[in-house]
């Protein structure tokens, strides 16, 4: 069991059990948003453990398998005598009807996307509600007879038990998305089955956290010492704060500057830490030493696992030089450790700070922020009194521009996306875009075109610009930004970076596409 997941500042949480559904993590986000903790679990963790939990709820996920299929994830039964609400959603509606003696069958007509909800019995789980409302649906198979002492609370054209319940079991399931934003009255859904039914509060809150983190960190370090690699990005800062508020002056910052980062960054962290933090702070130079590892090495895994342990020999090397320190705090969040692989998650791509550490790092991890989203971070660095120059400052990689580099890196390759990039910035914030977006950058590709410069031929490199909305990076739309604002961009990157004859404009959501591009 996870240390942060033990104590979240409240009393009360709800278990996510993950069947390894594509808005697992979506779910998580709409329970905490209605100020209830929730943790994600295998589907498959034990009975035992999920009762020693005490959760107040229990919330079946979607996922891509059929109930019927060889291998298919089953729960153990128990879990609906436990005397604790169950929610099931779409696989999880699915398993719990199976499991209790409904009927599952194959849909004739599959439901992927709107669909009309008619509620067709009163319920606590839809107060509120219209008769009829818009849903999302996403399903091959459907509850064609609801097991016996449930009832039907609502269908659609094409399913016929698109809600069911046993309030005397305080047991519940909808074939629908209430997690997706496309199903309006899916939040006051989520919201009735955690206050409603299971007599949740409500009191998970940034300030409450902080408190019940800074109480652990201090009872796991005791009179050791920590060191933090700081970045300058709200992650990394908010562990500092909560660490400083911890431990005091047990705390040692470093900044590593690996000859990755973005133009004039390595100043701009300094003054930003000298400003709002009372911790030491040691500054690495460390780029010859990172870029040496990195040469002619283009695959992006590579590339990142090769910057996590080049970080730690750096950490390890300067926690040496204290006496007694044994901790290293960093800024992993959830989504790190999502894309990273989690058993019921595929591997999208390695991060530095989970994958990339090395089997024979002696320096123990503290991850206070493990199982936030980013926006709950910056709720957090607000209470913990952060100014809004750092709370909204844009997302950075740990691996930085090595990421945004496509192929292999050079001085001259890092130049020229540093460059760019310090364009796109400036015209941004120009125009008051950079509060406005999640994230804004250029990359460099390891591609050629021909172009014309001076009445000359050019065979250069392409450079895309990249510029994204979303709340918590696990999914993010391409920002429309004015034609004008892109022309110019396009037009100063291609005058003023040597080596680039051609700006591209990247349109694709994340999924398909994630964020950065390694």
């Amino acid at each position: 069991m996870n240390m942060w997941a033990e104590h979240p500042g409240t009393d009360e949480w709800v278990v996510v059990l993950d069947f390894g559904g594509q808005y697992t993590q979506l779910i998580a986000r709409r329970v905490r948003e209605c100020q209830v903790f929730c943790e994600i679990l295998p589907y498959n963790t034990p009975l035992d453990q999920i009762r020693e939990r005490q959760p107040k709820g229990i919330i079946l996920s979607g996922g891509p398998a059929s109930v019927y299929e060889l291998g298919a994830p089953a729960l153990d039964k128990g879990i609906y005598e436990l005397g604790v609400p169950v929610l099931g959603i779409c696989y999880g509606h699915q398993r719990m009807a199976l499991d209790l003696g409904g009927q599952v069958d194959a849909a004739q007509n599959r439901e992927y996307g709107r669909a009309e909800l008619e509620v067709t019995a009163p319920n606590s789980l839809f107060e509120g509600a219209s008769a009829t409302m818009p849903c999302w649906m996403s399903h091959g198979d459907l509850v064609r007879s609801a097991p016996p002492g449930f009832q039907i609370l609502a269908k659609t054209l094409n399913t016929p038990v698109a809600a069911m319940a046993d309030p005397a079991r305080q047991l519940y399931g909808v074939q629908f998305h209430p997690e997706v934003t496309h199903t309006p009255f899916g939040k006051p859904l989520i919201n009735n089955f955690l206050k409603t039914i299971c007599g949740c509060k409500g009191d998970w809150t940034p300030a409450n956290f902080a408190r019940a983190s800074i109480e652990k960190i201090r009872e796991r370090v005791g009179k050791g010492k920590v060191l933090c690699g700081v970045s300058g990005g709200i992650d990394s800062c908010t562990v500092a704060a909560l660490v400083q508020r911890a431990i005091g002056d047990q705390l040692t910052c470093v900044f590593v500057d690996h000859g990755l980062l973005r133009k004039g960054e390595p100043e701009e962290v300094q003054r930003l830490f000298t400003q709002n933090f009372p911790s030491h702070l040691i500054f690495v130079d460390a780029k010859a030493q990172f870029l040496s590892q990195l040469e002619g090495v283009t695959d992006p895994e590579r590339k990142r696992k090769i910057i996590g342990e080049e970080f730690v020999r750096v950490f390890e090397e300067h926690a040496g030089e204290l006496s007694d320190c044994r901790f290293l705090a960093q800024g992993t969040l959830y989504p790190d450790v999502i894309e990273s692989g989690t058993p019921q998650a595929a591997k999208i791509k390695t991060h530095h700070n989970v994958g990339g550490l090395p089997d024979w790092m002696t320096l123990e991890v503290l991850e206070p922020l493990r199982f936030l989203f980013k926006d709950e971070v910056r709720a957090l660095a607000s209470e913990l009194g952060l100014p809004d120059s750092l709370v909204w400052r844009q997302p950075f990689p740990g691996p930085g521009l090595a990421v945004r580099v496509m192929g292999e890196l050079t001085e001259h390759r890092l130049h020229q996306v540093r460059e760019a990039d310090a364009i796109v910035m400036e015209e941004l914030g120009k125009e008051g875009w950079l509060r406005k977006v999640w994230q804004s950058f250029a990359v460099l590709l390891d591609t050629r075109s021909v172009g014309v410069m001076g009445d000359q031929r050019t065979y250069q490199n392409p450079i895309v610009l990249r510029v994204v909305a979303s709340e918590d990076a696990m999914t993010a739309e391409p920002v429309e930004l004015p034609w004008e604002l892109l022309t110019r961009i396009a037009h100063r990157i291609v005058n003023e970076v040597p080596g680039i004859n051609r700006v591209l404009y990247d349109l694709t959501s994340k999924p398909p596409a994630t964020i950065e591009w390694e």
